[in-house]
């Protein structure tokens, strides 16, 4: 960043990120999409655990919310599968109580916590 310290170089960085995003190159919706695909595909992360990881992206609050609450039904099923994922392969070496603290540190809502304990039983 250090190259573009000057004002003149810092309006020319601003006119070539805005030339790029008016014709599609970045566009953090896109992006918050695909992070969040790959997230589903090869973790077993929270809501808040996703939401935390794309905050320190440094995307837009607002266009993270507005994404959660458009998928919220997709993004809850999600996760309530990623708690049972994690209480069965807990179970062995875990007592319940543990589990749950477990789950609770990571993010999990105990709403969330307590279904996946219902349907698993």
């Amino acid at each position: 960043m250090k190259k573009f310290s000057s004002s003149q170089n810092a309006n020319r960085l601003d006119d070539v990120i805005d030339n790029l995003k008016e014709n599609g190159y970045i566009n953090d919706t896109n992006y918050i999409q695909r992070a969040v695909n790959e997230f589903m595909a090869i973790n077993t992360l929270s809501l808040r655990e996703m939401k935390n990881k794309l905050y320190a992206k440094g995307l837009d609050t607002n266009l993270t919310e507005n994404y959660f609450i458009e998928h919220e039904e997709e993004l809850e099923e999600y996760e309530l599968n990623c708690a049972k994922k994690v209480i069965v392969k807990k179970q062995i070496q875990l007592e319940r109580e543990e589990i749950e603290r477990f789950l609770y540190k990571k993010g999990y809502p105990s709403s969330c916590i307590r279904k996946a304990y219902e349907e698993i039983e």
